[in-house]
């Protein structure tokens, strides 16, 4: 997967193909990663799918970071990946709190999913999005677990179970049982 091309070569390409869009080169050792201002998000993402110099056909990942008490709080981060050409694409969409993000779900159906956990855990609003509900969390969970502002003493009582306990008698039975059973085959 080691199809070289860095993310400058990757703006140049973007840049004519989404008005109005300012991109930023992220440092990074392993790919190539942009950061995309939020209103071009999808324009950019089409782009990077249907464009044939790029070819990013496929969504990998979708997560967040959260970077409190830094302003624009969050980092969405998506992984994509192009089949074709045998490389990967780090973007980034930075985000305020309160501040929502367009879906890519219409450009990548597999990033629906990806985009409820991440609205599960950080809060981050997917604009657009069709089912963006609770995906890890119970319903009636209060909160995103993963902001560094959650609160991590959670009063629950412990909750204990009692072993499994057989004789050994019946444990040599089991063992018996399963190797007749093994050697009737």
């Amino acid at each position: 997967m080691n199809s070289v091309m860095d993310a400058s070569a990757i703006i140049d390409i973007l840049t004519p193909l989404v008005p109005g869009a300012s991109y930023e080169a992220g440092s990074s050792i392993d790919f190539a990663t942009i950061y995309v201002p939020a209103p071009q998000l999808v324009e950019t993402c089409r782009v990077l799918r249907d464009n044939p110099a790029l070819r990013f056909n496929t969504i990998i990942e979708v997560t967040a970071a959260d970077y409190l008490p830094r302003d624009p709080r969050f980092e969405v981060v998506y992984h994509l990946l192009s089949v074709p050409h045998r490389r990967q694409l780090r973007l980034k969409v930075r985000a305020g709190n309160g501040q929502s993000i367009p879906t890519v779900s219409g450009i990548w159906r597999g990033a629906g999913w990806p985009e409820r956990e991440v609205w599960d855990m950080f809060g981050v609003i997917f604009d657009g999005h069709t089912d963006l509900r609770r995906l890890l969390m119970p319903e009636d969970w209060e909160g995103h677990p993963l902001r560094k502002d959650y609160p991590v003493q959670i009063r629950k009582a412990a909750q204990t179970y009692e072993p499994l306990e057989v004789s050994e008698a019946e444990f040599r039975a089991n063992i018996e049982r399963d190797r007749v059973k093994r050697t009737a085959h």
